[in-house]
């Protein structure tokens, strides 16, 4: 089984101080073991070209590409992350194979059993918290639904959603095997640094 534990890297250009590959380095710096590419701005060349270049950094991580299977396959990552309005779980399985990683957004108990059984390798529990870095991700959840998650999915589950130093470790004890944290990292002046002090709350 796919396992998640710590601090989850997801790329965020419009809010980097130094952009993606940067970001990434640092994060790879800070011991991170998951890196997501997620690009809502650019075009599909420009998403390749950078994503490639990421993968390259990546080699003896997890690599993932938000929403787009193509990237991912073009790429060779080694899996995707999809939500709703993406392309669906099976077809996306169907392009991309039994080996490689797929991980789902939700919002509830129901929607964490639905991916378990159609066989997503992990789920991102989305928004904890109210977040500004995606406006339309919908009502804050809180921590509780992250518990009853945990206690009927035996897949990982990675939170993520308005999270940062203040919560964090509020989220970890609610049982949520990965964390990710996005403005309260790359809108720093030193990535790795701040990366480094989410990892800590997990015994890194």
């Amino acid at each position: 089984m796919f396992k998640l534990n710590g601090y989850y890297f997801i790329t965020e250009s419009r809010l980097s101080r130094s952009g993606n590959i940067s970001d990434v380095r640092d994060a790879l710096a800070a011991g991170v073991k998951v890196v997501q590419y997620r690009n809502k701005h650019s075009s599909t060349e420009e998403m390749f070209e950078e994503a490639l270049k990421i993968r390259k950094i990546c080699r003896n991580i997890i690599f993932l590409v938000n929403d787009r299977v193509d990237i991912a396959l073009a790429v060779k990552a080694d899996g995707v992350h999809i939500g709703k309005g993406d392309l669906p779980y099976n077809a996306a399985r169907r392009l991309l194979g039994k080996n490689r990683i797929i991980g789902l957004t939700v919002h509830s108990v129901a929607e964490a059993k639905q991916a378990r059984g159609s066989g997503a390798d992990y789920v991102g529990v989305s928004p904890i918290f109210i977040t500004k870095t995606k406006p339309d991700s919908g009502k804050p959840r809180g921590v509780s639904l992250i518990r009853k998650i945990k206690k009927s999915v035996s897949i990982p589950v990675a939170a993520i959603g308005g999270i940062d130093l203040t919560n964090a470790k509020e989220v970890i004890d609610a049982g949520a095997d990965a964390i990710c944290a996005i403005s309260a990292v790359v809108t720093r002046p030193d990535v790795s640094k701040e990366i480094k002090k989410f990892q800590a709350l997990f015994g890194a």
